[in-house]
């Protein structure tokens, strides 16, 4: 068996586009030539790598269990061609919850990107359970997400922890109470993440031993949004107190007090798919991080 780079570098631009055209087009090949390598490799593999759903190809249950291998092979390819080299960039395909993404994460970047200037990160943003997806499908190196879900092809590690409070409006009248119980806010309108968010999940987790689901809701599907809502005096919501400690500083939102509530606080998690194969520029971003 001969195995090509070009092959395997041919079936993980079709499994990754689901198109011969548009993985040729990303290869700088032409439409026959990719066509006939992935043919090659097929024949020499003796089975289909893909299902034909229209004009998409996508990857059949031996075209699954393949792809990390050939992904780990490309990329231990590349690893040797670097190995001799000083400067042993990295290209990472990152991707993280909207707190996380949106705070947390984009500081580390920078610098970490000041430490490996040649290095290079890609950074997708949304819920928790839509980066497990796609790590779960090999579309990104590393996501980062808030709420410890589960995928069997995932490990889910702790990685860092973070403060979650309640805020109003400097407008709103619960920013003018000295004593609010848990039963006053279950009549407020509560600004939530959509279904599928590691911070709705903790939320619901919270408030549903003392009065179930908020009897008025507004879903927002991003944090920013949550806290424009929440400056707007739309209603009252739970979120990072990482994300407005500004607006706390300026007064424009209000954090709320419960009387002998414990700080409430939440894990953030690494998501890693099980059989990924880790680069030295993935250990050394993850060690980064984890200082």
């Amino acid at each position: 068996m001969h195995i090509t780079l070009r092959q395997l570098s041919v079936f993980t631009a079709i499994a990754d586009h689901t198109s011969v055209t548009q993985a040729s087009d990303f290869l700088a090949l032409s439409q026959a030539a990719a066509s006939m390598s992935l043919k090659e490799l097929e024949q020499q593999l003796g089975t289909h790598l893909f299902d034909r759903n229209g004009k998409r190809l996508i990857l059949n249950e031996h075209g699954r269990r393949f792809y990390p291998i050939a992904q780990q092979t490309l990329l231990s390819a590349k690893e040797a061609e670097s190995l001799f080299k000083q400067d042993l960039a990295c290209n990472l395909r990152l991707g993280a919850s909207s707190t996380i993404g949106a705070y947390a994460l984009p500081p580390l970047m920078a610098k970490f990107l000041e430490l490996e200037k040649n290095s290079q990160l890609q950074l997708k943003v949304a819920n928790s359970e839509q980066i497990l997806e796609w790590v779960a499908n090999f579309q990104l190196d590393l996501g980062l997400i808030e709420g410890p879900l589960q995928h069997p092809d995932v490990c889910i590690q702790p990685w860092k922890e973070d403060e979650l409070i309640f805020i109003c409006s400097n407008k709103h009248p619960l920013a003018q109470q000295t004593k609010i119980s848990i039963d006053t806010l279950q009549h407020q309108r509560w600004i939530m993440r959509e279904q599928g968010s590691g911070t709705r999940v903790l939320l619901e987790q919270f408030i549903a031993p003392y009065f179930g689901t908020p009897e008025q809701m507004l879903e927002i599907g991003n944090a920013e949004g949550i806290k424009h809502a929440v400056i707007a005096n739309a209603g009252i919501a739970c979120v990072s107190k990482q994300s407005v400690l500004h607006e706390l500083e300026l007064g424009i939102v209000h954090p709320i007090q419960l009387p002998g509530m414990k700080k409430l606080t939440r894990t953030f998690y690494l998501a890693l798919h099980k059989e990924k194969y880790s680069t030295q520029g993935l250990k050394r971003f993850i060690q980064f991080i984890n200082r």
